[in-house]
């Protein structure tokens, strides 16, 4: 028979390694309750806002809502497992309107610039409203994907996402045709944003599709990002001319200061007198991504050794416009922050900038009877 102090040190062992175990399994399980949330943000155009709030199971939150498809705030866990808000943006509806930025906001219908806002489509010439100089930015002035109330659902099929439509009409904003437009935000436990794009129309039309958020991955208003290190998958890009539209040519990248088919900070050569640095102002060009086939492929990779966060970009896309917030000038203040120049960059990922211009660049065409689709991935990890 066991002596009763043995018996006694048993019991303790036990418990002691059920009490291991049971913190074991803790540190092991997920720590935060995927959900959605949703809650009314305001009116516009006499509709009401909605704004959506997606965790993930490490914790890992997304706001956005359905006027103009925008994300207010991504919080990202760095390499110690903090959370901090890694996008420019503002904390009411208010901020948004107008948003000459285009902070965190779907934009189209086409994405980037049409060069002195015409293109000639089946015989036919399109007039745009111009407003970047003599070009057409981001589809336009009134009716565009930034500034328009979309219609918005969660995901009901088991997935942690935000489904938001919009019927741009046949002529807004000069386009042709009544294209049906879909965007899917889907938050994944594997620390992924997954934006998908779909649309169809009645008439041949082009489309250029991107989202527009401004990253700092050391957290917002934590000053600029000239330090962070920037992976592009592009050995070419398509240098522009003195209003920042494509010359047609798609050059090397290497031997330039656009070459980041390595890790380079985003600062290296930022000022560097060449003449593609000079017109943006810094970086604000289309790369063409190396690509093997039609599925997703990484573009870009981004880390930042303060928070130990990475940032990586993966599309379907031909193209990925890098851009460092050239013309973020003071004037926009955002969660408390002044935003200034180079206080963030944004990946965005299209086709390239004034394709239906431009017959050599990959076709922009959405035929009647065909339907769009493209998917890119913003995955968050830490190094």
């Amino acid at each position: 028979m066991m002596p009763t102090r043995l018996r006694t040190l048993s019991r303790a062992v036990l418990l002691e390694l059920f009490l291991c175990g049971w913190i074991l399994a803790q540190g092991t399980s997920p720590k935060h309750q995927q959900e959605i949330q949703k809650q009314p943000f305001g009116t516009q155009d006499g509709r009401s806002i909605n704004l959506y709030t997606l965790t993930n199971s490490h914790g890992l939150q997304l706001r956005a809502m359905n006027y103009g498809g925008i994300i207010l705030s991504l919080r990202v866990p760095d390499r110690k497992g903090q959370l901090a808000d890694i996008v420019l943006g503002h904390d009411t509806l208010d901020g948004y309107i107008p948003n000459p930025p285009y902070l965190g906001a779907i934009v189209g219908r086409y994405a980037n610039r049409i060069a002195n806002g015409t293109f000639t489509l089946d015989g036919k010439t399109y007039t745009l409203p111009r407003n970047n100089g003599s070009n057409t930015l981001h589809g336009g002035v009134k009716r565009t994907f930034d500034k328009v109330v979309w219609d918005d659902e969660a995901l009901s099929n088991g997935k942690n996402g935000i489904v938001f439509t919009y019927l741009s009409k046949d002529g807004e904003e000069g386009f042709p045709g009544n294209l049906e437009m879909k965007v899917t935000y889907t938050l994944t436990d594997e620390n992924e944003l997954v934006v998908d794009y779909e649309a169809s129309t009645d008439k041949a039309t082009p489309i250029n599709v991107s989202q527009h958020s401004y990253f700092n991955l050391a957290g917002e208003g934590t000053g600029d990002i000239l330090n962070h290190e920037l992976t592009l998958n592009a050995d070419r890009f398509t240098p522009v001319n003195s209003n920042l539209i494509p010359t047609g040519e798609l050059r090397p990248v290497k031997g330039t200061p656009l070459d980041f088919t390595t890790s380079t900070k985003i600062g290296a050569r930022i000022d560097e007198p060449y003449d593609q640095l000079v017109l943006a102002k810094g970086y604000d060009h289309n790369f063409v991504v190396n690509r093997k086939g039609d599925g997703l492929e990484l573009a870009a990779r981004v880390y930042d050794s303060t928070s130990g966060r990475v940032l990586e970009v993966s599309t379907t896309q031909p193209g990925i416009q890098f851009y460092t917030g050239n013309f973020l000038d003071g004037t926009v203040t955002g969660k408390g922050h002044v935003y200034k120049k180079r206080d963030a960059f944004c990946l965005e990922t299209q086709h390239f900038p004034d394709s239906p211009n431009h017959p050599d660049f990959p076709s922009t065409i959405l035929k009647p009877g065909e339907t769009f689709h493209s998917k890119t991935v913003f995955k968050f990890s830490t190094k």
